[in-house]
């Protein structure tokens, strides 16, 4: 009995401690936030294919916009946004040293009624520019690099307009076979995010 009372304690004095209740954080799947912009950073470190050990810090500015909304009663419940991101990279580890770039791509936000959490998942193809050096065994074979970027994570609503997101993030860079060899590269890490809606 006392555990049941302490629940109820609790249950009754969340929302005034937070001032709204959780119902007032969760997103209506009928109407989304039409934008969206974030600031993104992570740390990734190289995996599978090129014998270098690279390490990279990648930092986004992200915009997205709502693009339809699947309104239903299961776990596919949510919204999708397509996204523009600008991207500048400091290779931390690696035989390069920088890497700035654009990605275009969709993210499909899972909404659970009722609840700040709102898991996600996202894939985009890009295009950009490392400082390459063709001569090293295992660097980048030119300048111009394509890039590809997935990722799945969770969005914790702080309020209507502010959120915070972390998930995992897979980046791979290649020139497309433009010069041969091309050693291409992979990196898989953790990711953070500041977001913001309207």
């Amino acid at each position: 009995m006392k555990k049941f009372c302490c629940f109820i304690f609790f249950a009754a004095i969340a929302p005034a401690f937070a001032g709204r209740s959780v119902a007032d954080f969760s997103t209506s799947v009928l109407d989304p936030p039409r934008f969206e912009v974030a600031i993104e950073s992570g740390y990734l470190l190289g995996v599978a294919g090129n014998p270098d050990n690279y390490e990279v810090a990648p930092q986004f500015i992200t915009g997205r916009v709502r693009w339809g909304v699947l309104d239903r009663d299961n776990w596919l419940r949510g919204y999708n946004q397509f996204y523009l991101t600008l991207e500048a990279q400091p290779i931390i580890r690696g035989i390069e040293n920088f890497y700035y770039g654009l990605n275009f791509g969709l993210r499909y936000n899972f909404v659970r009624p009722n609840s700040r959490f709102m898991p996600y998942i996202s894939g985009g193809l890009g295009l950009g520019w490392i400082d390459s050096h063709p001569d090293f065994r295992g660097s980048q074979g030119q300048d111009f690099t394509f890039n590809i970027l997935t990722a799945i994570g969770v969005t914790y609503k702080i309020d209507n307009h502010w959120s915070i997101s972390g998930g995992v993030l897979y980046e791979h860079f290649s020139n497309g076979g433009q010069t041969d060899p091309n050693p291409s590269l992979n990196l898989l890490g953790p990711q953070l995010g500041l977001n913001y809606s309207f």
